[in-house]
């Protein structure tokens, strides 16, 4: 990765009144002395660090393009660690064409995608999992999710994982040192010592990959699918928990037929509501395309909120929940961990639905999504099933795919490590515990190469 050459892009969103233009490299200050000129004579070059500077834009040939103010970082106090100014000047789309246009020309060049954040990794300004947590700062669209990625950039996850690294590193020392004395016949590691280590070591990795399904659920969007079959009120549902006409409804069984997706923040946590096809019987080419992708929609919710009819119950209560575990079984819902039964229509329901809800042996909340009866209780039920408590503790909570497949792997190569500390020799053992090591330094950088690197800093935008 290139990093002796001076870079610039516009570094703030579109839209407002201003924009910010960042330039980091060896050459920033010159190039910017030549572009930006100040009326007082001061320069960004003889300026101290944390200092600002105002002056013109100024074409080539001296006419002015808009004024600005320059903010001036001296190396290796800046976000990139190098010397580094950010531009200010009006949000015209011309403005700022021209002024990166004229730095450009007095030789620096357009930074790609990640760039400036990737100089920061590699100047030791951060490692890689805090690197990663800005561009999941920049992405965050709720307090769950700006909090998870704030204590990740702040480095609590890093910690844990120098914590764990530690350990293990004076582990591997141990044995290697045995391996040095092989002929002698000597141990420098007591064996229930060692034991007890991987023990702990291993529960803590446990700890961090089990608060993945937390994590991925927060940062993408809690999937709640609303599943049932034709008319049992899903789309009336939908729009009742917006507060907004989003879904067509109709007396037509069927209406819906394609699967609509809607976010609704619940204490903080941004929830995917899936209104989807009724689930039944159907020759019907476009209805079968709608319930495969309700069932698809099924597989991957995180919630799945299964509506009852609650007009087509028995009229005794006791007999009941047979016609509910009928109609689950009809639409294909599992009672499973993940599912909450809703029963709708209480309004005309000609049994207790408030009863027949208590009395299941899974959670359950009786409603009239028509008149909105009920649905407090099924947000809370619904929140409920989050623990978004943990997020705004002191624990870990991982929530990238990369850090839970490297966890993954450095778990399953502490396993290989405990089950041969008594059979395997010691050379196997540390080589598994060297592969752990390599596992959780590919999480923090210490363990990279420049392909993942690339792959990492190309999601990130231009700017940043």
């Amino acid at each position: 990765m290139i990093t002796d050459d001076t870079i610039v892009a516009l570094s703030s969103g579109t839209g407002g009144a201003i924009a910010v233009i960042r330039m980091s490299g060896e050459q920033c200050a010159e190039i910017c002395d030549r572009v930006v000129r100040s009326a007082k004579g001061r320069t960004v070059a003889s300026s101290k660090g944390y200092t600002m500077l105002y002056g013109n834009v100024t074409e080539a040939d001296g006419g002015v393009i808009d004024d600005a103010v320059v903010a001036i970082y001296k190396a290796p106090h800046s976000y990139t660690g190098e010397d580094m100014v950010e531009i200010t000047v009006h949000a015209s789309r011309y403005i700022i064409r021209r002024t990166i246009a004229r730095l450009v020309e007095e030789g620096a060049r357009a930074a790609t995608a990640g760039e400036f954040t990737a100089r920061a990794f590699l100047a030791g300004r951060m490692d890689l999992s805090q690197a990663e947590a800005v561009a999941d700062i920049i992405a965050s669209h709720d307090r769950a999710t700006h909090h998870l990625a704030s204590q990740q950039m702040r480095g609590g996850y890093s910690e844990e994982l120098q914590k764990l690294r530690s350990r293990l590193l004076h582990l591997a020392a141990m044995l290697e040192l045995e391996l040095d004395f092989g002929e002698e016949d000597v141990e420098f590691a007591d064996r229930t010592e060692l034991v007890q280590l991987m023990e702990e070591i291993a529960a803590k990795i446990e700890s961090l990959t089990a608060s993945f399904a937390l994590g991925r659920a927060i940062k993408e969007g809690v999937g709640v699918a609303i599943v049932g079959r034709p008319n049992a009120g899903k789309s009336t549902l939908l729009n009742t928990l917006l507060g907004d006409q989003r879904a067509i409804v109709s007396e037509v069984a069927g209406t819906t037929r394609d699967v609509i997706e809607e976010h609704l923040n619940i204490d903080g946590v941004d929830f995917r509501f899936i209104d989807t096809a009724g689930l039944h019987q159907s020759d019907d080419q476009l209805e079968q395309m709608g319930m495969e992708r309700s069932r698809k929609a099924i597989e991957q919710a995180h919630i799945v909120v299964a509506l009852i009819d609650g007009s087509t119950l028995p009229e005794e209560n006791d007999n009941a929940p047979e016609t509910i575990r009928e109609l689950l079984a009809e639409i294909g819902c599992e009672e499973d961990e993940r599912m909450i039964v809703v029963i709708n229509k209480c309004d005309v329901a000609a049994c207790d639905s408030q009863k027949v809800a208590a009395a299941l042996p899974y959670p359950a909340v009786a409603i009239s999504a028509r008149n909105g009866e009920g649905v407090e209780r099924l947000v809370e039920q619904i929140a409920s099933t989050i623990d978004s408590k943990r997020i705004y503790t002191d624990a870990v909570t991982v929530s990238g795919a990369r850090h839970y497949q490297a966890l993954m792997r450095a778990s399953e190569a502490l396993s290989r490590a405990r089950n041969g500390l008594t059979t395997a020799s010691p050379e196997m053992t540390a080589r598994d515990i060297r592969e752990v090591l390599d596992c959780l330094g590919t999480i923090t950088g210490e363990v990279t190469s420049d392909q993942i690197l690339q792959e990492i800093f190309s999601k990130f935008c231009i700017g940043k």
